[in-house]
């Protein structure tokens, strides 16, 4: 079974709430900077304090600068209220460099078995079923709720990094049901 982006808004704010109403801010830190970022995990669980934080000047940066572990791409991601609102929640917190840090390995992130743990949990816990949500349905949601939104395919390709639309529509799960929603929520005549 293809992973799945979270087709619904409220069990998007709910996977990230399990773990904040459970006073876990380094894992709803996770699911809100995955939804808000599209970074892989791999690329997400890299990140440090320094990436987002200026300590020099103890404000957090409008934008994080990444390259791509599985491209080597270099890319440029700005960083919207809520993900600086959940980094702001979790700085007072930090163990070490890494943003989303171990509890068992310092210093170092948590794993990628861990991040799945900590997604898999969480839309157990809210009734997520009948579809397959993984740390990659983190990165897959943005895309989706911005083609929804009206955003251009080819700017959704580009923050994927993708070269072809089939890759993004595929990515998306654009699924048939959505194209009857078009072809039968059209009222022309």
């Amino acid at each position: 079974m293809t992973t799945q982006p979270i087709r619904n808004k409220n069990h998007v704010r709910e996977l990230a709430g399990y773990w904040l109403k459970r006073g876990n801010l380094r894992n709803y830190a996770l699911v809100v900077l995955g939804v808000c970022t599209a970074l892989r995990i791999g690329d997400l669980l890299r990140l440090k304090w320094q990436d987002a934080y200026d300590e020099s000047h103890g404000e957090f940066r409008t934008h994080i600068d990444v390259t791509e572990r599985k491209t080597g791409k270099q890319k440029t991601i700005a960083l919207n209220s809520q993900a600086v609102k959940a980094l702001m929640m979790l700085l007072p917190y930090r163990r070490n460099e890494y943003i989303f840090a171990s509890n068992r390995i310092s210093p170092a992130p948590i794993s990628r078995v861990h991040a799945w743990r900590v997604v898999k949990v969480a839309a157990e816990a809210i009734g997520i079923t009948g579809q397959c949500i993984s740390p990659h349905s983190m990165r897959k949601t943005i895309g989706y709720f911005a083609w929804k939104s009206g955003v251009h395919p080819s700017l959704i390709m580009d923050i994927y990094g993708h070269t072809s639309y089939e890759v993004t529509r595929r990515y998306l799960g654009i699924s048939q049901d959505e194209r009857d929603r078009v072809y039968l929520g059209l009222a022309l005549f």
